[in-house]
């Protein structure tokens, strides 16, 4: 590079940063739902489409809370015992696990899962596995998957929820 192509390199990166910043403030004025993140024991809820609170809002009730489907919930912890389980919160939705092995396999697993809505359904439900040499096929990922929703659809049937 020339001297005067390194010159022109430090400005243009600074007004790159500038602007990028800047763009930030067009979403001070965003609008959340506050009760999207509330956790409930029941498995399907109705929310209001919109109340007018704002993006800020979340933060002044003292932390952010989602709901999350139980059964979906207990459905992957059953479903997944084998796996030792590393961090879980409800609030998030999100499991994860470490290494372990199925009863009966040899190769070592380990899975995170996202529950991203009350309902129970198999939209709600992302598992993300993976062996010690990487991920697995997308067959597996969705057996795992479809092994989880019907328990989920188990418990809920148990429960007298149909």
């Amino acid at each position: 590079m020339t001297m005067i192509q390194l010159c022109l390199k430090t400005p243009v990166l600074a007004l790159l940063c500038v602007g990028l910043t800047a763009s930030c403030s067009a979403f001070k004025d965003t609008k959340v739902r506050e009760s999207a993140f509330e956790v409930e024991s029941g498995p399907e809820v109705t929310t209001p489409v919109d109340d007018g609170s704002s993006l800020f809002d979340i933060f002044r009730d003292g932390g952010a809370k989602v709901k999350v489907n139980r059964y979906l919930w207990t459905a992957a912890l059953q479903t997944l015992d084998f796996l030792p389980v590393q961090s879980a919160d409800p609030f998030t939705g999100v499991i994860t696990t470490g290494y372990g092995r199925p009863p009966g396999g040899g190769r070592a697993y380990r899975a995170t899962i996202l529950i991203s809505d009350p309902a129970l359904d198999a939209r709600s439900l992302n598992v993300a596995l993976q062996t010690q040499s990487g991920p697995v096929s997308a067959g597996t990922q969705r057996a795992v998957e479809d092994a989880i929703l019907a328990r989920a659809r188990q418990l809920r049937v148990q429960a007298g929820k149909y």
